[in-house]
């Protein structure tokens, strides 16, 4: 008998835009994957006191009238913080996330200490074929469950969970290997020719 895969958090941001130093998160979402399935969810808007330019509250439906009510950011990251633990992260594009992960947590004088795994470089290595690697054209393609709209944070952190658990599916039917966090950041550091040269159908 295998022993169970250990926890990811699989995370999304929503923000004001994509620069770090001029832009905070409006919302986050977290979706907790564990040995083959969703065992738990998180979502909140946040204020961080910066507006949302016009064409991103048209793309995410995240308004400036809806933040006027929403918790402080340093209340949610340090209820969010608290929620995933020390458990391994993953997100798709995780660069963008990471930033504002690391940025939020260092306005609460916290430091993030688990790595970050690429649901998109790992869709890359894994899903040559696919036709596009944006999360969400993954995911009708691959014919996994619709988690709702785009460009929301727990939507789209559900979309990345499903699309990890379909690509530890993918790696354990096909070549006998019970991926965890670990070996998804190693292969995702690979690049395309040496996936090729490492994976070999089992059996």
């Amino acid at each position: 008998m295998r022993p169970p895969l250990e926890s990811i958090a699989v995370i999304d941001f929503e923000t004001t835009g994509v620069s770090v130093s001029r832009d905070r998160a409006t919302e986050i979402g977290v979706v907790i994957i564990e040995d083959g399935g969703i065992v738990e969810r998180y979502q909140s808007l946040m204020n961080g006191g910066v507006r949302i330019p016009p064409f991103i509250e048209q793309l995410t439906g995240i308004s400036n009238a809806m933040l006027a009510d929403a918790p402080p950011s340093n209340v949610v990251m340090q209820e969010v913080a608290d929620f995933i633990g020390e458990r391994p992260l993953l997100a798709h594009n995780a660069a963008f996330d990471q930033r504002f992960w690391d940025a939020e947590l260092a306005r609460l004088r916290r430091r993030r200490v688990q790595p970050f795994a690429c649901s998109l470089l790992l869709s890359r290595r894994l899903l040559p074929e696919a036709p596009s690697h944006k999360l969400g054209s993954l995911n009708v393609w691959a014919g996994l469950p619709d988690a709702g709209r785009a460009h929301r944070a727990l939507a789209d952190a559900e979309m990345a969970a499903n699309l990890t658990l379909h690509l530890q599916r993918l790696l354990r039917e096909r070549y006998g290997i019970d991926a965890d966090h670990g070996y998804l950041c190693g292969l995702q550091r690979l690049s395309a020719a040496k996936v090729r040269a490492l994976l070999r159908p089992a059996g």
